[in-house]
């Protein structure tokens, strides 16, 4: 399927929706969250909802991204719902094209859109998959931030979620480990130039998480063992809230388990 097929079926009417908040902490900044539909993206979602934070929400999945709209579609922020594929220059230039439509600034971005791989030997990984992760993970990183800083100003904050594979290896996991680690040395260059401008960027390394991923990656995983999305949610926002004179540059947050 060619990737123009791909955007032309991404185009879910754009819109702009309300929701009561239950703290007004980030009222009136503006945040995009990629990948929010699920898991960590929809946990953040909702935890910055809940400070009064505007919304852009991204993601591939033109029901599932209208489902969410209508679950933070009852208060009194702006949620803007558009769809785009992060691995597509053109898809996310049509992001941002609506988003500068909607809002006049970007306060907060999350990287958060990623996929995994099945269990599998560098020797039997097929080329194909192995560009498929590195497009989502790293190059869509990539992409999505360079559109955010053409309209990020001084006190803004960028946060990559990158998962804690990004430091460590997992044998079968070739392609995912790859990713991360490029997009974990991406998320530290980026901190370095952005410091003169005021912009924070913080590496978030989350370990084992209840989400979908793990259909993917390990599907007998022990879930009871793992963190709440909602608790990597919570680390994000308050490292966020943080004064503008100091920052997490990395976030490593694990469930009392271990790396399972």
């Amino acid at each position: 399927m060619s990737r123009r097929f791909r955007e032309a079926q991404f185009t879910l009417p754009q819109r702009i929706l309300t929701r009561p908040a239950k703290s007004s902490r980030l009222h009136g900044q503006v945040a995009l969250i990629t990948g929010a539909t699920r898991g960590i993206g929809l946990a953040v979602a909702r935890a910055l909802a809940a400070e009064s934070c505007n919304l852009i929400l991204t993601a591939r999945d033109e029901k599932a991204l209208a489902k969410v709209s209508r679950e933070l579609a009852f208060s009194k922020i702006k949620i803007l719902a558009h769809p785009c594929d992060v691995r597509d220059p053109h898809s996310v230039d049509a992001l941002f094209r609506a988003a500068r439509r909607h809002f006049k600034r970007l306060d907060i971005l999350i990287n958060n859109a990623g996929i995994a791989h099945a269990n599998l030997p560098i020797e039997k990984l097929p080329l194909p998959i192995w560009r498929d992760v590195l497009e989502t993970n790293l190059t869509g990183t990539f992409l999505v931030t360079q559109a955010a800083l053409a309209v990020m100003k001084r006190g803004g904050t960028i946060v990559s979620n990158l998962s804690i594979a990004a430091n460590r290896v997992f044998p079968g996991s070739a392609a995912y480990n790859a990713s991360k680690h490029g997009a974990l040395g991406l998320t530290s260059t980026l901190r370095e130039e952005l410091r003169p401008r005021g912009i924070r960027v913080i590496a978030l390394l989350p370990g084992a998480t209840d989400t979908d991923i793990w259909i993917t990656l390990w599907p007998q995983a022990p879930r009871k063992k793992m963190m709440s999305p909602a608790t990597v949610a919570q680390a994000v926002v308050e490292a966020i809230l943080l004064p503008a004179n100091a920052t997490v540059e990395s976030l490593e947050i694990l469930p009392t388990a271990g790396t399972l």
